[in-house]
């Protein structure tokens, strides 16, 4: 058809994807989806046992995929400096980072909030953010087009009651992906936000009842989103949230 718009069959075609959660509701289809893109995908994850279903659905769609299992409770700064020493040394570049891990217990009034409770979800869902992104901003600099995707509840409605920390963490980020947007310039590494729609996920189910959740759709739904945040596709949204 004449004028109409060709879009790349491989838009992540020979670029490197750390994705954090990658075996998560939304890291593990986003993998998949990434691999298809093209992208040699970085599997990071907590428990070993998920991270290998999500290489073998990975690995039968595109590049050999690299595995990292890594606690972000108990990673320390030296741990995520390591992280981006390995894929310097073992891929040579670094493209984009995807974080898609998330931490939260449920629903529960901030008087009655197990104190290490509180404090594990802002680590997670805020501090490990930042130090992982901070020992990967050197690595992405080197891209023509490194980019880093914040995966972000809605502020609104996690920011009322009975969010506790995870809550705070999401209001947390929003102003993190503008700060740091604004400090690394326009010729710096894009940072953007994806907010999903509601997702049907173990960790939604943590918030809703699943048989009554209606406004749920599957993850995949979404991981085309995410392809268009870490390609070409999203860098109108630098310094921004999209919402899907």
């Amino acid at each position: 058809m004449s004028g109409a718009l060709h879009l790349p069959a491989q838009p992540l075609k020979d670029r490197v994807i750390l994705i954090i959660g990658a075996a998560g509701g939304l890291g593990s289809v986003a993998a998949v989806a990434c691999a298809e893109a093209g992208a040699t995908v970085v599997l990071l994850g907590r428990k070993v046992a998920p991270l290998n279903r999500v290489y073998d659905a990975v690995k039968a769609v595109g590049p050999e995929p690299l595995l990292y299992p890594l606690d972000l409770e108990g990673a320390s700064p030296d741990d995520h400096a390591e992280l981006a020493q390995r894929i310097e040394s073992e891929l040579g570049r670094l493209d984009g980072v995807l974080h898609c891990a998330a931490e939260f217990k449920g629903l529960t009034p901030l008087l009655h909030t197990d104190p290490a409770n509180f404090a594990r979800a802002i680590h997670v869902d805020l501090t490990a953010r930042w130090w992982l992104t901070q020992a990967c901003l050197p690595l992405l600099a080197k891209s023509d087009a490194g980019v880093v995707v914040f995966v972000l509840d809605d502020p609104e409605r996690s920011g009322g009651a009975f969010w506790g920390g995870y809550g705070l963490a999401q209001q947390a980020q929003v102003t993190l992906v503008k700060m740091l947007q604004a400090e690394l310039g326009e010729h710096g590494p894009r940072i953007s936000g994806l907010q999903p729609g509601p997702m049907r996920t173990p960790l939604r189910a943590r918030a809703y009842q699943p048989n009554t959740d209606l406004k749920a759709r599957p993850a995949s739904d979404y991981a085309s989103a995410c392809v268009d945040m870490l390609s070409a596709a999203g860098a109108d949204q630098r310094g921004k949230i999209l919402s899907r």
